[in-house]
């Protein structure tokens, strides 16, 4: 999620290096506040096309009460067609719906695409260009206004007008794209998406067949939003009202989100967006991510949102085992070179750092073989389209062996660079800032003169997307938003995310 991030260490690229793809490690309280689900996005996960059986029949016995999440820092704008952090992708999934959505349930399910705002999956045609929908009728958003055949189109203006991430790269392909690119404030995508007040329908026109679409049409981006939407660029922190069975009811990135019962939800889809069972969600900012692990230990919260300290993890893996939840996440934690700032405009400076960092000890400091593995190309392991090699380590192979921290010191004199003044953009909770550290050490050992830069993650990763920081080099993660190799491709490479200037370039080594 991603929020969310990349990597890349083929010999002549190398715009960044990749440290380990990671597990997530969740610890929970086990309290009878139940969540709305299990999320198939989250700055992060979605899913194939199809439709499957909906998820596990509503237990009412657990509903009520108010279910208490912890994050040592907030995630940033509220808005859903801006934001691109893991944090909030996970709350979306019960605020915010699209015309699709990815299936609320567990496991391989969860990549299921199914209608959500929609009637049922769109019809294709002309040669897979026209997705025709039928809206659902009888809907209304947190606010009591009904979701109209105009709320949808301006939905989709909306994410030129207000610099998503991703409209140059996923959304360029509806018809009339190009023209909001060039002029965001004017953005009518005419001909691009066309409605049917008789039928109730909406249509999209896309210049060529794009067989992500439907993925990209159920992630929190395309949201359906009112037509009343603010569309300043970059965001806001006032809640904007969504259709789920929550809605933001307060917001104050200090210190709480608070979350409460939509009054105007009824279930249409138990697949798409089932019922909720807390009264109430609220989310703490705030405390050290020691203080979370024992708030959860002790009863005081339901769930922490940051990855446990490695100091804690024995006593949560026996003492609180049963508290414990670990799920494979298609994920990679990377660092991202600036390839317009020295040093790393230099190959030879960004090799250097491939050749240095060990892997190994990354994954150890982010808890341990349980929790991540090295990795060495963008895909993570078990990606559609993965292939197992790593090129910086000897003998290169298959797997990672190990580093060579003397080639490395060679490459940075042969650069020019050696003795550079470098700063390294991390977050500042306790596992981001420790990998922080050791990437640092690694920095000093082969010839820079280098320093930690620690920001809390309610703005760390719009900071180092913007090109007005001088940014040189920063510590990230990349989580899928739908399995697709041309979400880590397209999103993280492409020169249609590249924006100087703006915090939403997520093509952050500016390739």
């Amino acid at each position: 999620m991603s929020a969310r991030r990349w990597r890349l260490g083929a010999a002549g690229a190398c715009l960044a290096s990749l440290l380990f793809a990671a597990c997530g490690s969740g610890v929970n309280s086990g309290g009878s506040a139940g969540s709305t689900g299990s999320t198939g996005t989250g700055g992060g996960s979605s899913g194939s096309s199809g439709q499957s059986a909906a998820t596990t029949a509503y237990q009412p016995q657990h509903a009520g009460g108010t279910l208490r999440l912890l994050w040592s820092g907030a995630g940033g704008t509220l808005d859903p067609q801006v934001n691109y952090t893991l944090e909030y992708w996970q709350l979306y999934q019960a605020t915010y719906d699209g015309l699709l959505a990815f299936q609320k349930t567990t496991g391989q399910a969860s990549f299921n695409v199914v209608p959500d705002l929609a009637t049922s999956m769109p019809t294709v045609t002309n040669g897979g260009k026209t997705y025709t929908f039928t809206l659902r009728k009888g809907i209304k958003f947190s606010n009591g206004q009904p979701v109209t055949l105009t709320d949808v189109v301006d939905s989709f203006t909306r994410l030129f007008k207000v610099a998503n991430p991703n409209a140059g790269t996923w959304y360029n392909v509806i018809v009339g794209a190009n023209a909001c690119l060039k002029t965001p404030a004017t953005c009518t995508l005419k001909g691009g998406v066309v409605t049917n007040a008789a039928t109730n329908q909406v249509t999209f026109n896309l210049t060529q067949p794009d067989p992500d679409f439907e993925d990209q049409l159920a992630v929190p981006f395309g949201s359906i939003l009112p037509a009343s939407a603010p569309t300043k660029p970059g965001g806001s922190n006032t809640p904007i009202p969504g259709t789920g069975p929550y809605y933001f009811a307060s917001y104050n990135p200090n210190t709480q989100l608070v979350m409460k019962r939509n009054p105007y939800f009824k279930v249409w889809s138990v697949a798409a967006e089932p019922q909720g069972y807390p009264n109430e969600i609220v989310t703490t900012f705030g405390q050290t991510v020691e203080n979370e692990v024992t708030a959860v230990e002790n009863g005081q919260a339901d769930w922490m949102g940051d990855p446990p300290p490695p100091d804690r993890l024995t006593e949560l893996s026996t003492k609180y085992a049963k508290q414990v939840h670990v799920n494979t996440l298609t994920a990679d934690w990377y660092v991202a070179f600036n390839t317009r700032l020295a040093p790393f405009n230099n190959l030879k400076a960004r090799q250097a750092f491939n050749w240095a960092v060990n892997r190994t000890a990354t994954v150890k400091l982010f808890g341990g073989p349980e929790l991540g593995v090295p990795a060495c190309t963008i895909l993570p392991p078990g990606f559609p389209g993965y292939t197992p090699f790593c090129f910086y380590t000897k003998p290169a192979g298959s797997t990672w062996k190990g580093p060579d921290l003397s080639l490395a010191k060679k490459l940075v004199q042969e650069s020019g660079t050696a003795g550079m003044k470098v700063a390294l953009v991390a977050q500042n909770d306790t596992v981001d800032y420790n990998e922080g550290q050791y990437l640092v050490s690694v920095l000093n050992a082969i010839g820079y003169k280098a320093t930690l830069k620690p920001l809390s993650q309610n703005i760390q990763f719009t900071y180092i997307q913007n090109t007005n920081n001088h940014v040189q080099i920063s510590l990230s993660q990349w989580y899928q938003d739908y399995p697709q190799a041309s979400d880590f491709l397209q999103v993280l490479l492409s020169c249609a995310n590249f924006h100087p200037g703006s915090d939403s370039s997520i093509n952050i080594a500016g390739y």
